[in-house]
């Protein structure tokens, strides 16, 4: 007969160490770290400050080197050799010469004579006729020309008065005229004429003044007249004295 066998014995489970417990502890610090990621990737946002480097385009060292010494000189000595030559205005400044009035202060071409029907006229000499005009120390006669020519040509004869007192007379000036001829009738003068010196004019003595030409009467004798015929009728005497 077949003997039994004998049952066998069941080893006991070993119980689980509570390592795995541990490890899952330390398996859960990783967590942690994620966190602390986390929060430094809620931080990263700080970087959008990098907006600020279009400031970069404005950089001034372009302008920096315009200050640079040699960018100096170059500039100094431009303006030096620009102020070096004198434009178109520099030539009438040179001719402004302190105590003496500019040429440029000349009249402009006094306007065209129109001639218009003339009249015939005719003046006879009357004591009456000599009155006061241009000059405190001149009478004039009309003759009447400027009436009888529309305006185109003046006539008068002038007399002048008494004693030449140079304060009073002897003053530059010039007309604005087309036109102008002296003759003299009577007695003498003397004047200074733009380009001419001093000239004395006598009884028949006869000039033209061109239009612009600076003169000055420097004397006269007591009992000196004058014809003088001047175009246009209308015209512009200036004082430079």
């Amino acid at each position: 007969m077949a003997t039994a066998k004998k049952p066998t014995s069941l080893k006991p489970v070993k119980p689980v160490k509570p390592v795995k417990a541990v490890k899952a502890v330390k398996a859960g610090k990783p967590a942690k770290a994620s966190a602390a990621t986390e929060k430094v990737k809620t931080a990263k946002p700080a970087k959008t400050t990098l907006a600020v480097t279009p400031a970069k385009a404005s950089k001034p060292a372009k302008l920096a080197k315009t200050s640079q010494p040699k960018a100096a000189e170059a500039l100094k000595s431009g303006a030096s050799k620009a102020a070096a030559k004198p434009g178109k205005a520099g030539k009438t400044t040179k001719a402004s010469k302190p105590g003496k009035p500019a040429k440029s202060a000349k009249p402009a071409k006094p306007p065209v004579v129109k001639w218009k029907p003339q009249k015939f006229v005719v003046s006879h000499l009357q004591a009456s006729d000599f009155k006061a005009g241009l000059r405190s120390y001149a009478h004039y006669r009309d003759l009447g020309v400027a009436e009888a020519t529309g305006g185109a040509v003046q006539a008068h004869v002038i007399r002048l008065l008494g004693k030449c007192d140079p304060s009073v007379v002897a003053i530059e000036h010039y007309h604005g005229v087309q036109f102008q001829l002296v003759y003299l009738l009577k007695g003498w003068m003397i004047g200074e004429y733009e380009g001419q010196g001093k000239i004395k004019m006598k009884a028949g003595s006869c000039w033209i003044q061109p239009n612009g030409i600076r003169h000055t009467v420097l004397d006269y004798s007591p009992d000196c007249e004058m014809v003088e015929i001047i175009l246009p009728g209308d015209f512009k005497t200036v004082t430079l004295g």
